[in-house]
This record gives structure tokens, sequence and C-alpha cells, in this order.
């Protein structure tokens, strides 16, 4: 019996690891994406592409709470789409 509380305890203590090493990977990841737009923005501004709108902010914390509430896909596009029409707005103002 008390063999079968110590493997339950041991199970339990890893699952505890295994969901702080999952949340703070979650918690990387949504700095990165929200690292990421500031500097995107910065580069709208400085470039004056003149993007708007929630993708388009230096509000870290609003990046960041969303960035949490989608999947990786989602942020990944978005930060893709992001780059996309910097790159748009860049070729644009070499002509």
């Amino acid at each position: 019996m008390a063999t079968l509380r110590s493997l339950a305890a041991i199970a339990a203590f890893g699952f505890g690891l295994a969901t702080a090493a999952s949340i703070a990977s979650a918690q990387a990841t949504c700095d990165w994406y929200a690292n990421t737009a500031l500097q995107q923005q910065k580069v709208n501004v400085d470039r004056k592409c003149g993007f708007k709108g929630e993708s388009w902010s230096f509000d870290r914390t609003s990046h960041m709470h969303w960035c949490q509430s989608v999947g990786p896909d989602q942020w990944k596009r978005q930060a893709q789409l992001r780059e996309q029409e910097l790159n748009k707005c860049a070729a644009e103002t070499r002509r």
C-alpha cells in the first residue's frame, strides 16, 4: 500500500513538473510573439507604412493576452502576416 502511495506521489510530482514546464514554455513563446509584434510595430512607424489595428500597436500586454488565447498556428501566422506587410511596404518605399 505504501508503495502505491509513493508511486502516486511521484507521478503527481512528475505531472506537476511537466505542467510547470509547459506553462514556462508558453510564457517564453508569447514573450517572443509580443516582442516581435513590438519590433514590427516600430518598423511600421519608422517606415511610415501606416498599418493600424490591434495587430499594429505598442501594447505589449494586449499582444501577450492575444497570444495566450490562441494556438501556435495562429500566432505564428499573425507574425508572418505582419512581416509580409512590412516587406511590401519596404518594396513600395524603394520605388
